[in-house]
């Protein structure tokens, strides 16, 4: 809350490059967006990249850790006016920004009626904020599961809240091994996102025992720190950024594998949907898929931009979606 809310007045305060955005080309419909949130938001923003799934249309999305709600009211022009979108963070400075500019917003986006809430709480007790069972399309989360301490807790948090069929889709910083108390306990690494990371093999684990699917990952790049005396206290430990997806799949959905047809019916992603590292589906073209994937298509939003037919299957399907 102090490194958040009082330590950090803008983006280049920062002291290592963990939170820094990678410069890929956004989608024009992604530009104009950005262009539209008021410019102390931006300037208040921490995420360690842009989390934005596909198929939006007025859905239900929470997002953990909203900071200064520059990923809120980007997304709340993509869910629509019928949309809805929730940030909750636990710093107060943070909130209180993201609060003081939903008016300019709303007037900014044409909305008759504000599309966005703030709450103040911790992402590992959304039952405290008053966040209702099965109650959020997506849930989402930019680079802030690594500043809480239980992120057991914050996943299972998410799963309560997500409907049957639900995706939590997050960046975050992981780590390639278990850090050590020396890293972990170190103050300006763990507000700059390093030493709460997570081991990334326990993802897996704690995504299995939570109830989520097999992790999807969808986006990696490796951090590189920059700051020579916190180098030196991390050793040899490697960091990277990755996106990943989650699903909430009912057990009514599991069957078997299949085969899907993408009808291309998603905003931006008409003529190939880029689901994973593993799955590319381009209009009108016969996917084979396992089990799993046929499982998230057919429960989630995206059931209605398929054609799913399960029980087909080639032997060369890659088994998971987990890479």
């Amino acid at each position: 809350q102090d490194y958040y809310g009082k330590e950090l007045r803008k983006s280049e305060d920062l002291k290592t490059n963990a939170c820094v955005t990678s410069a890929k080309p956004l989608p024009k419909v992604v530009r104009d967006a950005l262009e539209r949130i008021h410019e102390e938001v931006v300037a208040r923003y921490y995420g360690c990249g842009l989390v934005i799934p596909e198929c939006l249309a007025s859905c239900r999305i929470l997002d953990l850790g909203s900071g200064s709600g520059r990923d809120c009211y980007l997304l709340s022009q993509l869910v629509g006016e019928w949309g809805h979108v929730t940030g909750i963070d636990m710093t107060k400075d943070q909130v209180e920004v993201a609060k003081k500019h939903i008016a300019y917003h709303m007037d900014k986006f044409g909305y008759q009626k504000p599309n966005v809430e703030f709450l103040q709480g911790y992402i590992e007790k959304l039952g405290d904020a008053g966040l209702a069972d099965e109650s959020y399309d997506i849930v989402i989360s930019n680079c802030v599961v690594n500043l809480a301490p239980d992120k057991r807790a914050v996943l299972q948090e998410a799963y309560r809240v997500l409907k049957p069929g639900g995706e939590m889709y997050f960046s975050d910083v992981y780590a390639s091994q278990r850090l050590s108390e020396t890293v972990r306990k170190h103050r300006v690494l763990w507000g700059e996102c390093l030493a709460g990371a997570l081991y990334w093999r326990d993802l897996y684990s704690i995504a299995e025992e939570v109830g989520f699917s097999p992790p999807c990952l969808v986006t990696a790049s490796p951090i590189t720190i920059g700051n020579k005396e916190l180098e030196d206290i991390v050793g040899d430990c490697c960091f990277a950024s990755a996106t990943f997806r989650l699903f909430k799949v009912p057990s009514s959905s599991r069957a078997g594998p299949g085969q899907v047809i993408y009808n291309g019916g998603i905003m931006g992603h008409e003529q190939e949907l880029v689901f994973d590292a593993n799955f590319t589906f381009k209009e009108g073209e016969v996917v084979d898929v396992d089990a799993e994937m046929a499982a998230i298509l057919k429960s989630s939003r995206f059931a209605k931009e398929f054609l799913i037919r399960v029980g087909e299957i080639n032997a060369a399907t890659p088994q998971g979606c987990c890479c």
